[in-house]
């Protein structure tokens, strides 16, 4: 697995983000079952116990399924239509939970739920539930996907001014930032530098 991109600032749009681009080319980052576990580790859904371990058999056919079905309900959702829920909702019931209570380290008590680890269903419940939460409670006038051209990436602006416009401002706003300065004749002549 090369490392994913986690600018979305929500789980949903990282799982989007599993697929980049570059050079033009569409990079998926995801080639195994162990590839996905190792991003559910990532994102602090999975146990890091298994990472070395073998992932659930299907896993990756399956966190490709909902990456897709994710990325069809937030396009259809920013362009201000309808989706069709069906898919989402199969993946919802699939996530079947439990409480448990757990000891804390000052010795307090505190309810949490758990899923079933050993399954691709209980791995990827979290993320559906995140989508879901997503499609029903964001602001998708602050969901957005990065404005460089050669950029597929996607993010939730939580900036104060919601005026973000690069998934980086490290990376590809500095990319378009050079590009302006190429267009407009900048780099070029006799005291123009190169970067090495």
């Amino acid at each position: 697995m090369t490392e994913t991109p986690t600018v979305g600032g929500h789980l949903a749009l990282d799982l989007l983000n599993t697929e980049s681009r570059d050079e033009g080319r569409v990079v998926d980052h995801w080639d195994s079952d162990q590839d996905v576990y190792r991003w559910l580790v990532q994102h602090e859904i999975a146990p890091t116990d298994g990472v070395d371990s073998d992932a659930p058999p299907g896993l990756l056919t399956q966190g490709r399924n909902l990456r897709a079905l994710v990325r069809r309900l937030v396009v259809a959702r920013k362009a201000g239509e309808s989706p069709e829920l069906d898919g989402l909702n199969d993946f919802l019931q699939a996530y079947v939970t439990s409480p448990t209570i757990r000891r804390m380290p000052d010795g307090s008590f505190a309810l949490a739920r758990i899923s079933r680890v050993d399954s691709g269903p209980g791995l990827l419940g979290p993320v559906a539930e995140a989508a879901a939460q997503l499609l029903v409670e964001g602001d998708f006038a602050l969901v957005r996907q990065c404005e460089h051209s050669d950029c597929i990436l996607w993010f939730y602006d939580r900036t104060k001014s919601h005026k973000r416009r690069w998934c980086s401002m490290s990376v590809c706003g500095n990319r378009q930032k050079a590009e302006r300065f190429r267009k407009r004749g900048g780099g070029q002549g006799a005291g123009a530098r190169g970067t090495g």
